[in-house]
């Protein structure tokens, strides 16, 4: 049993899915472990990770405007806004989504299905630095 772990910082670019697919992909590839479990980590507290359709931009859109009704920014609701409207919105938007993932590696790649991408959901409106974390186990 081999492991390696690395470590891929993203430039988002405010609200809204980043993905960091080829990134992943590329890194699982250069460990030279072809059968396993990665898992991804993400380090912050208003940013999510997820598995998502990669080849119809209207559904990344369908999401922000489901995220928008569900979670509207400045909602009276809440209290805790030290860092703007978007604060507290944004720390249910990551209760929401996920802070890791797992997938299976096959034959050195993520075994990611046809139309899957691999996501940072920024849920600040403000551009952030992310750092997700990568763990590859397996042989």
């Amino acid at each position: 049993m081999r492991q390696a772990t690395g470590r891929h910082a993203i430039a988002t670019r405010g609200r809204g899915l980043h993905e960091l697919t080829r990134a992943v992909v590329e890194w699982a590839r250069g460990t030279g472990i072809q059968s396993g479990v990665l898992t991804l980590y993400l380090q912050h507290t208003s940013a999510g990770l997820l598995v998502q359709e990669n080849a119809d931009p209207e559904v990344q859109r369908d999401l922000e405007r489901f995220f928008a009704r569900l979670v509207p920014d400045g909602d009276p609701l809440f209290r805790h806004h030290a860092e703007g409207p978007d604060d507290m919105p944004a720390h249910v938007r990551a209760a929401l989504t996920q802070t890791s993932l797992s997938i299976p590696v096959i034959g050195g790649r993520p075994a990611l299905g046809t139309w899957q991408g691999v996501y940072l959901y920024e849920h600040r409106r403000a551009p952030h630095e992310r750092t997700v974390l990568l763990h590859l186990i397996g042989e």
